[in-house]
């Protein structure tokens, strides 16, 4: 065994976390919204949550609601990402548009695909340096957009580098840490550099929203919070969930979010999380 899965397992056993019986906190609040669908952290831990008809609300440290967009046109919405410090995105794909906001949720801009060479996007993700990442199912490409200029900076076929390139279903695609991660649950996720260039392929099959902090990756199955080292390639039971509805988590530098049917509950961030390395 490496030192760093020694490290990991040490951590993790030390804490009573390889045993999965590590308990969340007392919650802040629960926060009712029917039809919860995609929600999203921004770096002050403010909470965006989108309905399945595309509607976002925003919600402060506490659950306390702070503003709501209604788009004109109804439609549900695939990715919101928060994590840039300038601005909101959302996107789409039933719609074919993307959303830019400012930290306030005021709408700064809204365009779509059409101009920008991109046939069928079926997920797309802001960037750093003002670019969106977008997978384009119509040529398996993955394509990367100039959103100020309209433009399409570059163009990355992946069917001769994804597994049953003719089968692939992606789910999501999100920038995190100079590298972008693509989910699709019946192959595993797909770990890009901020080229474009796969750099490997995570064994890992997770049918909802990634939640990704530090180098780790965490999912809900049953009543059991896991999470997957991208250091070490170990898994774990990391702690038990209140209740099996919950349907998939996000996480921010101080806050905890679990989405079940019609509802967010809001923790702060376990310590047992926040001092992973």
């Amino acid at each position: 065994m490496n030192k760093r899965v020694l490290f990991l397992t040490t951590f993790l056993f030390g804490y009573g976390l390889g045993f999965g019986q590590q308990v969340l906190p007392d919650p802040i609040t629960e926060i009712p919204l029917p039809y919860v669908d995609v929600i999203a952290f921004d770096t002050r831990d403010q909470l965006f949550a989108s309905t399945t008809s595309g509607d976002i609300y925003l919600f402060d440290t506490e659950g306390i609601q702070q503003n709501l967009f209604s788009p004109p046109r109804q439609g549900r919405l695939d990715q919101i990402e928060a994590t840039w410090t300038a601005n909101i995105f959302s996107f789409s794909s039933d719609l074919q548009e993307y959303r830019l906001f400012d930290r306030f949720l005021n709408p700064l801009s809204d365009k779509g695909f059409l101009l920008n060479d991109v046939t069928l996007a079926k997920a797309a993700t802001l960037g750093n340096n003002n670019i969106l990442w977008v997978w384009d199912e119509s040529d398996l490409s993955l394509k990367i957009l100039d959103y100020r200029r309209n433009l399409v900076l570059q163009n990355q076929p992946l069917n001769l580098i994804l597994d049953d390139s003719e089968e692939l279903q992606v789910v999501e695609i999100r920038e995190f840490k100079n590298r972008l991660f693509m989910n699709i649950p019946k192959e595993g996720i797909y770990l890009f550099d901020n080229q474009g260039n796969l750099i490997q392929k995570i064994k890992l099959k997770i049918d909802q929203r990634l939640c990704l902090y530090k180098e780790y990756i965490f999912w809900v199955q049953g009543e059991d919070l896991m999470v997957y080292s991208m250091a070490t390639k170990a898994i774990f039971k990391l702690a038990k969930l209140p209740n099996p509805e919950i349907q998939y988590l996000q996480m921010s530098q101080n806050r905890l979010a679990l989405v079940q049917k019609d509802k967010i509950i809001l923790y702060p961030l376990p310590f047992w999380i926040g001092n992973m390395r």
